[in-house]
Parts: structure tokens; sequence; C-alpha cells
């Protein structure tokens, strides 16, 4: 080898400098070319002809060239769609779970056998590097329809009180199009559903591949359409009555349109929307280890991932040292074609996105950021950015509170842990965090502070089919991936017998000791009673409503029992203020609200034949049935004192070295809405589990049968329970149901009685996107443990957080 090859090699190896890698994309091409006249819809297992003749044109990112023409879809091609999936859902479901999992296998096989086309056409499509979508999306697609199809073949036995929902419209968003299609069809399919699919407008040429392949590969015709479309054709699926469900990732301001439209319709909801993650480094950290983290946290597909890392959260002691050696590894980080192997970021995905990460980026500079942004030529054409750092970010300026979906990192110093967590949570969001310690106590100490559904300690954008994903708060709610991911695709088969409830149903119990109550004589007494109005429960003490105001109460047989007072806006905020104070008790032990459970049921007990004097006055239920009623309060607050230290989580060994531990968490404060049937019974069985897991609540009692629960207060006095853990205020259910709805302090709502009320609930709820359980006006028969009992509400009750830790060098 001559010295001028020699020198040039030593060159090579000191400056790291390369060529280009080009991936071919000659399949691809062919597969495009094979559809040159433009893609139709593929509806009942074939491509088929548009109802209507619109069509758009899609773009390579990375060029701005045309790739392919696609049919926009309208209300006409979505009813086809959907009674596609309608008339294929018995049958696949009738399959069994050996059948359906063997039929994932086939698609998991499938992925691999096309993996590199695949990565290909997402790569042209999307604008990312090969390296990930080849590396990383396709892998990890084909894993999830793997794990899927074992929980296809265990579903008779793991989830036999389960039911399948039916068809399921699922909206995937641009930034992930293959791997978001996996996480929804997979688990959808596996459980007996059958699904109407929306691609994005931008990216649906690997929805089309996957159907396509799917159906060579043996899939039922109608169990997987996919319908394309801008917007327009996802608001249509979301609309259709014959969907059973709506299962969306994508924008929060488009999961609010959604929650909105959605209301009242009975349809099942998941929301997987966007997040402003933080990132944290405290000052024991590996800082190397940390900054190669922050790389793969921002400016892995190009900062356009809704769990991005993308406030960087510094301790003092390390911020300069570690924004010097950021700074130097951004220099090495390489932009450019998506298909070359040898990139480290590809392109935006359209102009429009390009010009709103300019905008902000503009924004932040403007309220006093400084910008640096690694330095090199951009690729001629296409919607290219720069990896770009913003320090000296206020923590409340627009680029530390707005997702931002480019490659932008903002940083914000800290001192104590408890600023880290205090900055961590200021945010609206709360679907990811990362935390880098070499204390590994101080990083699982910090972990369940932060409000995030995933949390990943010395590590980054972990992800796997069997350990759940879904955020908190404007995140969206719901679970996508391990055993919480299925029962987004399920239902309780015991609700499935649940009526409509009508004013003959509710007016039956009342009817049944009509004649009991006619003969019960009337009190005499030569001095009038007492007058007692029962006031609310607030912060553990009884206060008068806001307002002054009182309504009487009446019994069956049409006498005025009592009055109770009438609370307004102003008591529901009282009562939330004190719930919020109360935060202790979602920090307290299982066994230490296990024996306040059994404290509760204790004193109810010792009042057992008052509670069912009472029930039997106001509701007309016979004696022997006013007694079993309180009998099965009893035994349901005692079913929850025992499930409140055995309600847990579990530990999900994911293919890495190290674990994911599944934890269960309260979702704070809960408003309830109480129905009027078996008052004391309802009332219990939707307040035991919430205090069961740690929820502090605001409860409205049974409009119709205030009394039951105001009775209750005082065994609420007597026991151990803390102050603001459990507030009461009474009065009409709408109005009040109303406030809650709309009260962004309230983390969730949980509604029983007329279906307006339902509806109202859901449509009031998109301000903060709180979680919301309603009946839609159908009864539950709350002496049925089946439909009323158990972890049926202890999942509503909680919500699932990851906390991924590797471990090993």
């Amino acid at each position: 080898m001559s010295s001028q090859n020699n020198n040039s090699v030593a060159r090579y190896f000191d400056t790291m400098d390369y060529g280009p890698a080009p991936e071919s994309d000659t399949d691809a091409r062919q597969w495009l070319a094979g559809h040159a006249q433009g893609f139709g819809h593929f509806i009942d297992g074939r491509f088929t002809q548009a109802a209507a003749d619109a069509r758009f044109e899609t773009a390579e990112p990375a060029t701005g060239q045309r790739l392919a023409s696609i049919a926009q879809g309208t209300a006409q091609d979505i009813d086809a769609a959907v009674a596609a999936a309608r008339a294929a859902q018995a049958g696949w479901l009738a399959l069994g779970g050996h059948g359906r999992a063997r039929h994932l296998y086939a698609l998991a096989r499938m992925v691999q056998r096309h993996a590199r086309l695949f990565a290909v056409v997402e790569a042209l499509d999307n604008g990312k590097p090969i390296r990930e979508t080849r590396d990383l999306d396709v892998p990890l697609v084909a894993r999830h329809f793997y794990h899927h199809a074992g929980w296809a073949q265990l579903q008779e036995r793991e989830f036999a009180d389960q039911a399948p929902l039916g068809v399921i419209g699922q909206i995937v968003p641009w930034n992930f199009p293959l791997l978001m299609l996996a996480w929804k069809i997979a688990p959808a399919l596996a459980l007996g559903n059958t699904v109407v699919l929306k691609p994005a407008e931008l990216t649906p040429l690997s929805a089309l591949l996957f159907a396509e392949l799917a159906a060579q590969a043996g899939l039922p015709p109608g169990v997987l359409n996919v319908v394309t479309g801008d917007g327009a054709t996802g608001a249509a699926l979301v609309a259709h009555e014959g969907v059973d469900k709506i299962a969306f990732t994508g924008s929060t301001e488009v999961g609010r349109l959604i929650r909105e439209a959605t209301a009242g319709s009975g349809k099942s909801l998941t929301l997987e929307l966007g997040g402003k993650s933080p990132f944290i480094v405290f000052d024991d950290a590996d800082i190397d280890a940390a900054v190669e983290g922050v790389v793969d946290a921002i400016w892995f597909n190009q900062g356009q991932v809704c769990c991005a890392g993308s406030r960087l959260l510094l301790q003092e002691g390390i911020a300069g040292d570690f924004i010097e050696r950021l700074k130097r590894r951004m220099q090495s980080l390489r932009v450019g074609s998506p298909l070359d192997k040898a990139i480290d970021m590809g392109s935006l995905i359209d102009a429009t996105q390009l010009e709103r990460v300019r905008a902000l980026v503009a924004t932040g500079v403007r309220e006093g950021a400084s910008c640096y942004q690694a330095p090199g030529a951009l690729p001629p054409g296409g919607s290219f950015f720069p990896p770009t750092l913003l320090t000296n970010v206020h923590p409340a300026s627009t680029v530390a509170t707005e997702e931002i979906f480019g490659p932008v990192l903002v940083t914000i110093t800290f001192r104590t842990p408890d600023e880290a967590v205090a900055l961590a949570n200021n945010t609206r969001y709360g679907l990811a965090a990362s935390v880098w310690s070499e204390t590994i106590g101080l990083a699982l100490g910090i972990a369940p502070q932060l409000q995030a559904g995933v949390v990943w300690v010395n590590a980054t954008n972990l992800f796997d089919a069997g350990v759940g994903f879904g955020g908190y708060r404007e995140s969206g709610y719901g679970r996508e991936g391990g055993r919480e991911g299925c029962y987004e695709y399920l239902k309780p088969r015991a609700w499935a017998a649940r009526k409509p409830r009508t004013a003959i149903e509710v007016a039956q119990a009342a009817n049944e000791a009509k004649e009991t109550n006619k003969a019960q004589p009337k009190p005499s007494s030569a001095l009038p009673g007492i007058d007692r109005t029962a006031k609310l429960f607030i912060g553990g003490k009884q206060v008068r409503p806001d307002g002054e105001l009182s309504h009487p109460v009446l019994a069956a047989n049409g006498q005025r029992a009592g009055e109770v007072g009438t609370g307004n806006r102003k008591d529901i905020r009282n009562a939330v203020a004190a719930a919020r104070a109360a935060a202790g008790w979602s920090s307290a032990t299982p066994h230490r609200r296990a024996q306040a459970l059994y404290y509760l049921a204790e004193n109810l007990w010792s009042r057992a034949d008052e509670f069912a004097a009472r029930i039997a006055s106001l509701t007309g239920v016979a004696a022997s049935g006013a007694q079993a009623e309180v009998e099965a309060s009893v035994s349901r607050l005692f079913a929850y004192g025992a499930w409140a230290d055995k309600y847990e989580g579990t530990v999900h060994v994911p293919p890495l070295r190290g674990v994911a531990l599944a934890t269960v968490e309260p979702m704070g404060v809960v408003g309830v809405v109480c129905p009027d049937e078996a008052p004391l019974l309802s009332f219990v069985s939707l307040l035991a589990p919430l205090l069961a897991m740690g929820n502090r609540t605001v409860v409205v009692p049974s409009e119709k049968h205030p009394l039951v629960a105001t009775d209750f207060y005082q065994v609420l006095e007597t026991s151990d329970l803390p102050t603001g853990v459990v507030n009461l205020v009474t009065g009409p259910a709408a109005s009040l149901a109303h406030t809650l709805a709309e009260h962004d302090d309230v983390d969730a709502l949980w509604v029983f009685g007329a279906k307006e009320l339902s509806r109202n609930a859901e449509r009031l709820s998109v301000g903060n996107l709180k979680r919301t359980l309603v009946d839609h006006g159908l009864a539950t028969d709350w002496h049925d443990a089946a439909a009323a009992e158990g972890p049926v509400f202890l999942r509503h009750a909680t919500q699932v957080k990851n906390i991924w830790i590797p471990y090993g060098e």
C-alpha cells in the first residue's frame, strides 16, 4: 500500500470523515410503480375504488418529489369499511384464541420477510433515517405481532371475564406510521376485534403495503381495512355509529375534538397525545452516557417524537461542563438523505412543520434564550433543520412549555431534587421522563414523583410490546402494550348485560313494598320535631352550602323525609381544594388504606339498623331488601379493604438487560356522581375502590336519596380517614357534574345516572382531558359482584406508570 494511501487511511481515522452509504430503493420503487395509477382504499381484503374521484399526492419529505397518488376517503368509504369489519368480526372471534394467534404469528413473519421493503418505504415516506426504520421500527413492529399472538393464545384463560369491543376505528400519526399501526392493530386483532385504520394523510404508504401483504399472508377479508384521507376522513370514522372504539395517536388539540365528538356515544376511547418530556441529569450522573442519552432523546426521528426528551434539566454543578460536551457531540451529528445509512438525522415531515419549528426557535430567542445550532451544510431541497440547543431558557417561556416537535432541545438548571421534580412536573403534559443518576436510590426516589406514564432511568426512548405506554393529564389516557394495553380492547362481560335505565325500572324498587309503607303508622308528638338540615361534608367538617340554600327530600310514601343543603359551583371548588390538600392519602401505605376501609365497614355495621330503616323509608324497598343493601355495603368495604394491599403492579422483562416496573398509581382527585338506585350500595361501590387505591374524592350523592350519604358522613367522622379524602356535596346532579367536569384540578370523573349526565361529563371534560368512567344511562346491578366490584373498578381508579431500569455494563 502506498504511503499516500496510508496517509489517507490515517486521516480518515483521525477525522472520522466518511462518504455516503445509500440504501437501494429499487424494490420500493417497483412496488410504487405497480400502483402507478394510484392507490384505492383497502376494504374487505382488496384495494377498492374510492366512492369519490378526489385524490391527493404524497411527496418525499427529503426531496419534495412525488411518491404516490392516494384516494381521499369519504363518509361512504368509511361506511363500506365499517360494514366489512362488522361482517367479519363474528367469524374472526369464532376462530378462537389459537386461530387468531396463528394469524398474528403469520403477520409477524410477514413483516420479517419484507423487513427491508418496509424500512425503505418508511424512510421514503416519512423522511427518517433508514438506520432507524431498519434497526428500530420494523423489528419492533414484528415484536408487537409476536407478543400479541401470545395474548390471543391465552385470551380464553387470562381474560375469561372480558369480551372484545367489536369494530375498532384507529387513527395513527405521521411520525411513526408503521410502528403506530402495529401498536394498535396487533392487540385489537389478537383479542377478537376487527379494524378500520385511517393512516396519516402525509404517510399512508406503509399502511397500504402492510394491508396488501397481510392479505397475501392469509388474513381474512374485512378483518383489517385501511381508508386513506385527511382530517375529514378521520372525522367520519370518529362519528360513525358502527364503530365501538376509537384509538387515536396525535396532537392534543385533535384529541380534544375527538373527545367532544364521541361524548355520549358509548364508544370506548384511548388517546395518546402530545408531550414535553423532562430529561433530568443529576450531578452524580455519568455525563458522557447522559450526553448520548440526550442525542437519542431529542434528535432521534428529528425530534418528531411525542415522548422526546425536549426539556433538559441539569443540576447546577454540572450544567456548564454538560453543555460544552453536548455542543461538541452536536458537531458530529450528520443531517442528510434518509436512505444514507451513515446519517444521524433526516428530514422533517414537510415544509409546514419546518416553518413551525423555525418560528418557535425564533420565539425562544426573542424571549431571551441563546441558540446554538450544529455547524454543517444542510442538504438542498427537502425540509431539513439542524440539531438545535436553546440555553438560558425560562421555565415559563414558550419553548419550555409548548411541544415543538422538532430537533430542538431547551435547557433549564436546578439545585435540589425537589426543585427538579417541580420543574419536571411544570407542564400540562405527562407522557414520559428520563432520570440520570449513578445513585439508584435517588433515581428510584424521583421516578414515582414524576407525573408521567413512562420513566426511563439512565436510558431514554426504550419501548417494548410487553410494556405499557401512555400518558397522564393532557398527554391522554389509556395504555398501549402489555396486559394493560389489552384491556383497552376489551369490555367486562358483566357490563354487556346492562339495560338502559328508565323511569319504570328505577320505580320498581319504590313499588316493591308499597303496601308495607301504607301500613306504617305516622309518628305523633305533642311537640314539633327539631329541624335538622343535613349539611355538606367538606374538609372533614359539616359545612353550610355557600348559597345558604336547601331542598326537601321525600320518602317513598311522598312524605317529607328531611332537607339537605343545595351545593353550588363554589362548594365544588372548596371540596376540590380540600381533596387536593389531602395528598398524603395518596402516599399512605396500602396497609394504612386497608385499615381505614375496614374501620369504615365496622362503623357502618354498628349502625346497620339505622341505615336499613333510612333506605326503606326513602326508597320503599322491603325491610329485608334494605337490610341486604346495608350488608352488601359492609361486604363491599371489606372487599376493597382486602384489595387495597393486593392490587399491585408487576415486573416486565423486556428484551434487554433490565426490567420495567409497572406500578399502579392513584388518579388523584376524582369526582363521583352517584345514581339513585341502591343509594347506599352504589355510593359505597363507587367510593371504596377509589379510597383503596389512594385517591381523594368529591362525591355527589344520589340526588333523589341523598340522606343515605349524609348519614354516612357521621360514619366518616368516627373513622380514622384523614380530612379531605372524602367530601360530599349534595344537590342537583346535572349542575354539580357539570362543574366537576369543567374543573381542571379534578383528575378523573365517574358519573352514573341518566344518559345525558354521561354525555355532558365526557363532553365537558376536554379542558384537561380528565379520564372518565360513565354508564351511558345503563343501570348496574349493584348487588352483582361481577358487575359492581373488583378489578374492573380498580383499573379505572389507577393509572399505570412503567419505570424502565436497565442494569449491567
